[in-house]
């Protein structure tokens, strides 16, 4: 089995339009924050020039900041599908190389589960095969179970429509 690279690249500040996606994004393994509490323009660019991260808004009027030029996509106005779409055909993103190896809530890297964590695991989910994971900050335990198939249907799907084979 290869081991996989330490972390994706790029890495992705979303604007809190954009929650979902920032979502989708974790699971697909890319580092991303996600902006909150109605942080001003300015605040936020320079998050994401300290940070070195991409950052995704709907927001247009950004683009008149100076730091926005080459730290900015302006995704277009629509729905998850358009937004992951876009994004995927500008950087062309590998959405399954890295995928479900971050926290969806905090996004830290997730780590092996314990032999605690593996026993609260349903056992229905356990016959589904695939590793237990946990957050080592939050201590939420990941399985693939349901909502994981879910997701990776929808990861496969963005991943066959930007024409690369599907793992």
């Amino acid at each position: 089995m290869k081991a996989r690279p330490a972390a994706p690249q790029p890495s992705f500040l979303c604007d809190e339009m954009l929650g979902r996606l920032a979502r989708y994004l974790r699971a697909a393994g890319f580092d991303t924050r996600l902006a909150c509490d109605g942080a001003p323009d300015a605040r936020i660019l320079r998050l994401a020039t300290a940070e070195d991260r991409l950052l995704l808004t709907l927001d247009r009027q950004i683009l008149e900041h100076k730091a926005a030029r080459a730290r900015v996509i302006v995704l277009p106005a629509g729905n998850l599908e358009q937004h992951a779409g876009a994004l995927g055909g500008r950087l062309g993103l590998d959405w399954l190389a890295f995928s479900f190896t971050r926290c969806l809530l905090d996004n830290v890297p997730l780590a092996p589960a314990s032999s605690a964590q593996r026993a609260a695991v349903p056992p229905l989910s356990q016959s589904y095969g695939g590793e237990v994971k946990s957050c080592p900050e939050c201590g939420r335990v990941y399985w693939p179970g349901s909502h994981f198939r879910r997701m990776h249907a929808t990861l496969c799907c963005w991943q066959e429509r930007r024409g690369a084979p599907i793992r």
